[in-house]
């Protein structure tokens, strides 16, 4: 694997461990890229991230809610490019906890962007966002110049999270920009309450899957070697042609229903269906998917992988995964 710009350039990752992390880490190792990995003791039992991974790079446990600890890493380590992804994602847990939530994306982005502030050795921030800050829109797919509308905590997080990144920019000029993506899924997603991962456990052990909605949302999916080659892609133009202060959607562009996503997923790996439709999921919204014409056309960015393609990858690792009954 090469790719000569990314060769010894000082990198941090925050939430390093987490799926898009690990596949992020893991990309710019291969890059020859000095890698700084920022995460809290999350106690994961499996990573994609082998030993020799591991070995290749500076791990720091901490939180990014501590504005001293990223002062320290990015001044001590002459950080040149900031990946931030330390997030709390999972929108069950941010409803149950909304002030945890709003400390970490929320007060995490801005120390994040604070402490990049007083130091010139940065040279590019990727803030991770997400579809959902975009919130419930009439008028689909979700196009950068769409209002920021999050109405519930993990959303309205966002939504907050892309404000301090414009203001970092326009009052300060600092390099940040933002990416939101689609529904991304791959090997080495662990968080089995999303569809793709759950939806092949199920299959490999031959138990039924519980759908807690009625299955007729709809989202886009996106395969995470495509996102992490965007991210890489983005930091690196983003350098030369300028264009701090804005954002990019990155999508498939092509959303499709729950229920056909798991009927497809089903159909790849040979099996019949079985699955509950519950019909009992509230705070989420029912249809959303996002424009990648502005990646497209300034990053010459598309998805190499259609779903199909991407599905038969992951089924591919899940099933050498589960090998093992204990998992």
């Amino acid at each position: 694997m090469t790719n000569n710009f990314w060769r010894n350039k000082k990198v941090l990752i925050t939430g390093y461990e987490g799926f898009l992390g690990s596949h992020l880490t893991e990309t710019l190792i291969g890059y020859g890229a000095n890698v700084v990995g920022l995460d809290i003791v999350t106690h994961r039992r499996h990573t994609i991230l082998s030993d020799e991974n591991l070995d290749k790079i500076k791990i720091i446990k901490g939180s990014v809610e501590k504005i001293s600890l990223v002062e320290r890493i990015i001044k001590e380590n002459k950080i040149e490019f900031i990946f931030h992804l330390a997030a709390k994602a999972l929108v069950g847990e941010c409803l149950q906890d909304p002030v945890k939530a709003f400390s970490t994306n929320i007060k995490g982005t801005w120390n994040i962007l604070e402490a990049s502030r007083s130091n010139d050795t940065i040279k590019a921030i990727v803030i991770a966002s997400s579809d959902k800050a975009y919130g419930i829109q009439s008028r689909l797919p979700y196009k950068e110049t769409s209002p920021l509308a999050g109405c519930h905590p993990y959303d309205v997080s966002k939504s907050c999270a892309d404000l301090l990144a414009y203001t970092y920019f326009h009052t300060y000029g600092l390099p940040v920009c933002i990416t939101r993506c689609g529904n991304i899924f791959g090997p080495g997603d662990f968080n089995f309450s999303r569809i793709v991962p759950d939806t092949i456990r199920s299959a490999i052990r031959n138990k039924t899957l519980i759908i807690r909605s009625d299955g007729k949302f709809t989202r886009d999916y996106v395969y995470i070697e495509d996102i992490v080659l965007g991210y890489l892609d983005l930091a690196k133009k983003v350098t030369k042609l300028k264009f701090f202060g804005e954002a990019f959607n990155f999508s498939n562009e092509k959303p499709i229903s729950v229920l056909e996503l798991v009927k497809t997923i089903y159909g790849l790996m040979g099996k019949k269906p079985a699955y509950k439709v519950l019909g009992i999921e509230k705070y989420e919204i029912r249809h959303q998917y996002l424009s990648s014409s502005k990646a497209k056309r300034i990053l010459n960015w598309k998805p190499r992988y259609s779903l199909k393609e991407g599905l038969k990858e992951t089924i591919e690792w899940y099933k050498e995964y589960f090998q093992d009954d204990k998992k």
